[in-house]
């Protein structure tokens, strides 16, 4: 009997698939979450609800990153999410922020894999994260790479570049763009500006601060530059994103 038949046998002897998930929950270090193609979590074992924001799973299942993540953050994620399910090709070893709102820079190693009935169609995503001081096997690119990003989101309000980033990784200008953009699947500008705009996101719930003031303490030119990216991100004025989060519950 070959290896693979052997077992897959025994597999198929054990009747709970949640067998195997629940054993997920001994292993304090890793996230792990199964979404279904709509994007709605079916599955997530301890760590992955404390990257949600929730208490138990049961808070989270049935529910998509909209409902859990800020929303800066969003839309990164279901890009990753959508590239996995209609190529079913995997994600590997993609270097980010946890998925909670910035504050502090605590970065991510993250995996998705396609999910596949028995008929060999892609029915939703799989995904497993160790944060990167806890991944003692990190490549050396990643290393270098984890001291810039976390500048990136310490120093976001200052006029970063990328020749002092590289400096900070170590690497070339033209090195770190290249293994940035190969880890992060964006640009440090581009990075740079999400940081920028998912902070402002929290300030603009959180405080009375005008707009003006908010775009300085941000990192932003002047009101203008804020208001075109953050409106490029989040769809919607700095304003109205305000009055929308502020408006009372009903």
């Amino acid at each position: 009997m070959s290896p693979q038949r052997f077992r897959q046998d025994f597999l198929n002897q054990m009747g709970q698939p949640d067998q195997i998930i629940r054993m997920l929950d001994l292993l304090p270090d890793v996230s792990f979450f199964i979404k279904d193609r709509q994007g709605r979590f079916v599955a997530l074992n301890r760590l992955a609800c404390e990257f949600c924001g929730v208490r138990s799973e049961q808070e989270a299942i049935g529910k998509n990153d909209w409902d859990l993540f800020p929303p800066a953050r969003v839309p990164a994620y279901l890009a990753d999410d959508q590239s996995v399910l209609e190529s079913g090709q995997p994600i590997l070893n993609r270097l980010e922020p946890t998925p909670q709102m910035e504050g502090a820079p605590h970065l991510i190693v993250t995996n998705k894999v396609a999910l596949r009935d028995p008929q060999g169609q892609v029915i939703g995503v799989a995904g497993f994260s160790r944060r990167v001081t806890q991944v003692q096997t990190a490549g050396e690119a990643l290393r270098r790479l984890a001291a810039a990003v976390e500048s990136l989101h310490r120093d976001y309000a200052q006029a970063l570049t990328s020749a002092g980033l590289a400096s900070l990784a170590g690497l070339s200008v033209s090195q770190f763009e290249r293994t940035f953009r190969k880890l992060l699947g964006t640009t440090p500008r581009q990075y740079l500006l999400r940081v920028r705009v998912t902070q402002a996101c929290r300030l603009l719930a959180e405080t009375s601060r005008t707009v003006a003031t908010l775009a300085l303490e941000c990192g932003f030119y002047d009101q203008a530059h804020f208001t075109r990216a953050f409106k490029a991100q989040m769809g919607v004025s700095p304003s109205a994103y305000r009055e929308e989060q502020q408006r009372p519950q009903p």
